[in-house]
């Protein structure tokens, strides 16, 4: 009969830099993308002048806060799908005897 109380992984764990390459990368990517899609459609300078005028944005500057943007909010979207994939065994363990 197989013992349950051992805790077993589903896989062995990964190194830090892996993980967080594994969610940095392909953020990276799609901010690299959604930024130059994004941009081919809106300038910059329209877009200060809409939101805050009165700060002295230069076109690059506005390019730059977008990409970090970008890659903020795609950065987050890996870092849930990476949290929501974790092996469960790693943190189902069982119970205490009473």
């Amino acid at each position: 009969m197989p013992d349950y109380t051992a805790p077993r992984f589903d896989h062995p764990p990964r190194p830090l830099a892996q993980r967080l390459g594994a969610i940095l990368w392909p953020s990276f990517f799609t901010a690299c993308v959604c930024t130059m899609v994004f941009f081919a459609y809106i300038d910059p300078l329209g877009l200060r002048d809409m939101t805050f005028p009165e700060l002295p944005l230069t076109r690059v500057l506005g390019y730059s806060i977008g990409f970090f943007m970008f890659w903020l909010a795609t950065a987050a979207s890996s870092l849930f799908t990476w949290i929501l994939l974790r092996p469960s065994s790693r943190f189902n363990r069982p119970l205490p005897p009473e």
